[in-house]
């Protein structure tokens, strides 16, 4: 798609002096970084409102800036399901989350997993933690060069593959000199951004659509755009039940797996403002997603009123870069680009780190048990580079598939990486009985299930499915993959457990310890 336009300097000025302030952030924090614990966890100093605003930052990135909008203006908010049920079950789960890890574990989430049930549920958890995010990566840095690219008048794969090579080292520069605690500093800056971009947005739609609010809300009811159905018990496709229990495990794997969120635990000075900060995260992250929601809704208002003014083809998810390419003012368009680049930059940084402290912790100090910590910090700015230019070359993949269906295809990825996580972390949660040998063959299974499920809906070039067992193919959408990967886990690991005799796991590693600790109180 090629337009006739081009950002006027001072947007040009905005976007550059923004980018350049992620790089000026990470030179700031830098002579900070001088051990381990302070790269990866900021020496357990970071004030609790900072945490909080971080963890919004990282969860809204450019895909809930663009797929959301993207994903409402096509059909209606269903997508806001999943993120509804995260205050719903962390209310009651973060509580012993939280101290659970500050207290067992150094600086890898992995950890605790093998503490409760030896090596390999470490290993397996951490693996499946680095594909889900490397995935994840590529999926944001394609979805910002994509809409970047629009804004230069030219949406062509060189363009946006230069685009993610620019935004990208940027990141790396910002995670490999600042550590932690310039990802999280940047990061309320971003979070911030993002906010002001989205309300901007809404509001020049406002004032541009011919009748005002009253004419999208019109609109948006007669078209029952602000619905969360269909509403059938149908796991075939993408209902409202199928997105409410996606969204409990989604909720648990994000705040209880995901070491993106748990090292941040780490960064607080105490389980209580820890505890805080997660609240806080969770709380700004629904109105959000539904911001952007809204966006997409009137977005879809202003093109039924304004009809013919969208390209012929165009995608869902380029509909809000053309708005601000053809109809922003000179300055909010450069704020508004510099709000979408703060979103991937904002999440980019976290996994960076995150996954390098998870290489850092569960490999080279496995490698090499007795490297000092000089040793181990260079090992995790050496791991910095080469995962942000991994992540790199992963969104370079996506340009050259093309990128379609990225929404769906996230939140696909997220189900199938996932791996039965969640199911591990409940089972050494819950029961004391679960032991490593029932374990291990709930994840035999899990793998066993996941790799049917894949290869019976998954297509080759030609059109033909890998597996073709006709009507034995599964049936279910994608994001109930996941969620059965973990079921099983669970359900076949609290069944095998019962098959060996070990002594009962230490309570303090369980959900009991928790209790008792409280009773006591």
């Amino acid at each position: 798609m090629e337009l006739n336009t081009s950002l006027h300097w001072i947007d040009y000025t905005i976007i550059i002096v923004s980018v350049l302030a992620a790089v000026g952030v990470g030179v700031y924090f830098s002579k900070k970084q001088n051990s381990t614990q302070a790269y990866f966890a900021a020496n357990g100093a970071v004030p609790t409102w900072a945490i909080g605003m971080s963890m919004f930052a990282t969860i809204i990135s450019s895909v809930t800036f663009l797929a959301y909008p993207g994903a409402a203006y096509g059909g209606n908010w269903i997508l806001l399901v999943q993120g509804l049920m995260v205050p719903v079950v962390l209310v009651f789960v973060i509580g012993y989350i939280v101290p659970l890890y500050r207290k067992m574990i150094r600086l890898s989430c992995y950890e605790y997993f093998e503490r409760r049930f030896g090596s390999l549920a470490r290993y397996y958890s951490s693996v499946a933690f680095i594909l889900e995010h490397f995935a994840k990566s590529g999926t944001i840095m394609f979805l910002m060069g994509t809409a970047v690219a629009i804004f230069t008048g030219y949406n062509d794969p060189t363009t946006i593959a230069w685009i993610i090579i620019f935004v990208g080292i940027v990141v790396i520069a910002l995670t490999y000199l600042g550590g932690m605690e310039a990802i999280i500093w940047m990061d309320v800056a971003q979070g911030f951004l993002l906010i002001i971009g989205g309300l901007m947005a809404i509001g020049l739609l406002f004032y541009l659509t011919d009748g005002g609010p009253s004419q999208i809300f019109a609109i948006a009811a007669e078209h029952n755009k602000i619905d969360v159905g269909p509403y059938d018990w149908d796991f075939c496709q993408r209902t409202f039940w199928v997105l409410v229990i996606n969204g409990i495990f989604y909720a648990i794997q994000k705040y209880g797996t995901d070491q993106t969120i748990v090292q941040r635990y780490l960064t607080a000075k105490s389980d209580k403002s820890a505890k805080k900060a997660s609240y806080m995260g969770i709380l700004m992250s629904v109105p959000a997603w539904a911001l952007f929601m809204f966006v997409g809704t009137c977005l879809f208002a202003y093109y039924q009123v304004n009809s013919g003014a969208l390209p012929e083809g165009i995608r869902n998810d380029d509909v809000f870069p053309y708005f601000i390419a053809t109809e922003m003012p000179v300055g909010l368009t450069g704020l508004v680009i510099a709000a979408l680049i703060a979103g991937a930059v904002s999440s980019l940084d976290s996994d960076i780190n995150c996954i390098s402290a998870c290489v850092v912790e569960d490999y080279y100090s496995r490698i090499r048990p007795k490297a000092s910590d000089k040793e181990k910090l260079f090992a995790g700015r050496v791991s910095v580079l080469v995962v942000g230019f991994a992540c790199i070359g992963v969104a370079l993949l996506y340009v050259s598939w093309g990128g379609d269906g990225v929404l769906g295809t996230l939140f696909g990825l997220y189900a199938i990486l996932s791996a039965g996580i969640v199911g591990i972390f409940m089972l050494g949660l819950f029961d004391r009985r679960a032991n490593w040998q029932g374990l291990y063959i709930g994840i035999a299974c899990a793998i066993i299930f996941t790799a049917y499920a894949v290869l019976t809906t998954t297509k080759a070039d030609d059109g033909t499915l890998f597996l073709d067992l006709g009507e034995y193919n599964f049936p279910h959408h994608t994001l109930m993959l996941g969620v059965y990967s973990h079921i099983i886990v669970l359900v076949v690991g609290f069944i095998a457990s019962r098959c060996f005799k070990t002594p009962l796991a230490d309570k303090n590693l369980t959900i009991y310890g928790y209790l008792e600790e409280r009773r006591k109180k």
